[in-house]
């Protein structure tokens, strides 16, 4: 029944297309996206392509062929049709950024992906391309003057959306229309959030985006064509209310601490050097890094026994950790290192994993963190220890704790609790020691208390899968609970009388919440900031034999929500099932197991892309996520 009912909703809302004309002179089809012809004789030239389910249909509006089909991005599901059209009549073009994207779309689905990586965020891809390549006949350029069948098109670089998104400014019967491609949505907002996020939150691509947005405001455009949402028929007055939105929302969205200066600080007052090098003491038995070596992870307690826990341990030489452990048995009586916590999931807290195991460390942290350090590729999260080079690509955990668990080492009761924040994929210690309550955040929260106008979070990005409400805000709410006296950051942070400190972190995180769901455009506004919402686990499946893949869809809503998403497969590649339909319950996630068949003969070596085109509710999304697989000889 299910299945029928969403089949139902797909082919109701087929049956239901038909060209419309929102502006004389200008026809509009919608599928994946909002595709635009304009028409000469019985000659068109179209703007974005969708699902290319626009060619079928032309014939309806007296079209014959199509010349050209020019592209405001690379997004798939602008242009997923590309491999229906007759490219002995049909050019494409595209702004030069987006050509590299569009020709080689693999060379941005990394099988073991860096930190450098192009175009990504420390290793998490923030394109995406098109399973297949797509030839580009010509690259336009920012102010050329595209001319067609008296048509003078003029070309805009409107980055942010995308990296080289450009807008095509049309001036038809006295009226100036632009194609803008993802730049706004109407209602000023943002198309979706996960498409501006180039960086780990230094605001790149919000900076990008917000000078495009004020490039476009100043053209006088009277209506906007968007690539998704209804046609904007007050434009400047909108994309001047965007502009302001944007600039207003960037405080917030950026650290929210001095991050230049945190490398150059000073001695913290609380702390008291020691013989042993690098390392400051805090209170009687807790021991961390000196500002020589600010920015590095390394923090230990030491028991009256002269076992040692460390707090995370990272991004210094394995020779500096020989030193510093010598130092610390000869000066501070460290006899030997138990263990060590990792507070997150990114791989910076962890690059002496093999250096340590050979001094018989072992390794302990949550359940929710083990996977992705012991699997790491099977994710597509950036900052997994494979993207660090540190010359492994995983780590086995010794000792997987689950939240509220509380564990006895040396006469001290370790607390340990979920605490996402900077990613979903966080928890936090928390121990009486020295007569100070103490909690270890890992990356959450940085900067000086004293500060009035810090706020202290470390940085907001989605592709942590770090939903503001299910993250931040925890983190805060977990830290006014405990109200401790010390907060030890991760990378050498220390707060002491961090009180008021958590209050304003509570509050932005509210603030931020707030700013989003005027941003985006769903009233569910996490279908436009998370690129998870429907996700592959592994993210990259070997498939030198049949492989089983997890499909999970996400409902944000507070209603059951029906799914149909279809693999777009390579040739060579079967799934069972390849179309996965159904329903998810309110505020919940279901995940379905896809076995993934190979023909050894027909499927190509090397790393193939697998797009997911999906509909929820009747309403079709297109290929907007993916996974990669990967054929062997």
């Amino acid at each position: 029944m299910i299945r029928l009912i969403t089949t139902l909703l797909i082919l109701q809302s087929l049956a239901l297309a038909e060209f419309q004309q929102p502006v004389p002179g200008v026809q509009l089809w919608q599928d994946t996206c909002n595709v635009y012809v304009l028409k000469h004789e019985d000659a068109a030239l179209v703007i974005n392509l969708g699902d290319g389910s626009v060619l079928k249909h032309l014939t309806e509006i007296g079209v014959k062929r199509v010349e050209w089909v020019l592209l405001t991005d690379h997004h798939r599901e602008l242009c997923q049709g590309a491999p229906k059209l007759d490219r002995t009549v049909t050019k494409v073009a595209a702004s030069a950024d987006e050509k590299e994207v569009l020709e080689s779309p693999l060379s941005f689905r990394k099988w073991h992906p860096r930190l450098g990586d192009k175009f990504s965020v420390h290793g998490a891809s923030y394109v995406r391309p098109p399973a297949v390549p797509v030839k580009i006949d010509r690259v336009l350029a920012d102010g050329e003057v595209f001319t067609w069948n008296g048509f003078d098109i003029t070309c805009v670089s409107t980055p942010g959306h995308s990296p080289g998104g450009m807008s095509f400014v049309i001036k038809h019967d006295g009226r100036t229309l632009a194609c803008t491609g993802g730049v706004m949505h109407d209602g000023a907002k943002m198309t979706n959030w996960f498409d501006t996020e180039w960086d780990y939150g230094f605001a790149k691509g919000l900076d990008a985006l917000t000078a495009s947005v004020q490039k476009l405001a100043a053209l006088g455009i009277e209506t906007a064509l968007p690539s998704q949402g209804p046609v904007i028929l007050d434009a400047t007055k909108q994309l001047e209310t965007y502009h302001q939105k944007l600039v207003s929302f960037r405080p917030d969205y950026i650290r929210g601490y001095p991050v230049d200066t945190l490398s150059k600080r000073g001695p913290h007052p609380a702390t008291q050097p020691t013989k042993a090098h690098y390392i400051v003491q805090v209170t009687p038995h807790l021991y961390m890094f000196g500002p020589e070596m600010a920015g590095k992870n390394f923090a230990m307690i030491i028991a009256d026994s002269g076992h040692g826990l460390l707090l995370d341990c990272g991004l210094f030489p394995k020779l500096v950790l020989e030193r510093i452990i010598s130092d610390m048995k000869e000066h501070l009586g460290l006899k030997q290192i138990d263990a060590c916590w990792i507070s997150h999931s990114h791989g910076d807290h962890f690059t002496l994993f093999p250096a340590l195991k050979d001094h018989g460390v072992k390794f302990w942290t949550m359940d929710t963190i083990a996977d992705k350090c012991e699997n790491p590729r099977f994710y597509d999260y950036p900052a997994m220890i494979g993207a660090y080079n540190a010359g492994f690509e995983k780590a086995k955990i010794d000792r997987i704790l689950k939240a509220g668990d509380v564990i006895e080492w040396e006469g001290y009761k370790l607390h340990i609790d979920w605490m996402p924040g900077q990613t979903e994929f966080g928890n936090a210690l928390w121990l009486e020691l020295d007569g100070k309550k103490i909690v270890f955040t890992g990356d959450n929260l940085f900067g000086d208390p004293s500060d009035p106008a810090q706020n202290g979070h470390e940085c907001v990005n989605a592709r942590n899968s770090a939903i503001i409400e299910e993250g931040y805000l925890v983190a805060a709410k977990c830290l006014q609970k405990l109200q401790p006296d010390i907060i030890m950051g991760a990378h050498g942070v220390l707060m002491t009388e961090p009180a008021a400190f958590v209050d304003r972190f509570h509050d932005w995180a509210l603030r931020a919440i707030r700013k989003y769901k005027a941003l985006l455009p769903d009233a569910n506004y996490e279908y436009g900031y998370d690129p998870y919402w429907v996700s592959a686990y592994p993210y990259r499946v070997d498939v030198a034999q049949p492989a089983e893949v997890n499909i999970t869809v996400r409902n944000f809503r507070d209603t059951p929500q029906q799914h149909r998403v279809a693999l777009q497969l390579p040739p060579g590649l079967k799934a069972n099932p390849a179309v996965l339909e159904g329903t998810v319950g309110p505020k919940s996630r279901q995940s379905f197991k896809v076995k993934l068949i190979p023909n050894a003969d027909k499927l190509p070596t090397g790393v193939q892309m697998v797009p997911m085109d999906i509909t929820l509710d009747g309403k079709r999304y297109g290929q907007i996520f993916d996974f990669i697989i990967q054929a062997r000889e």
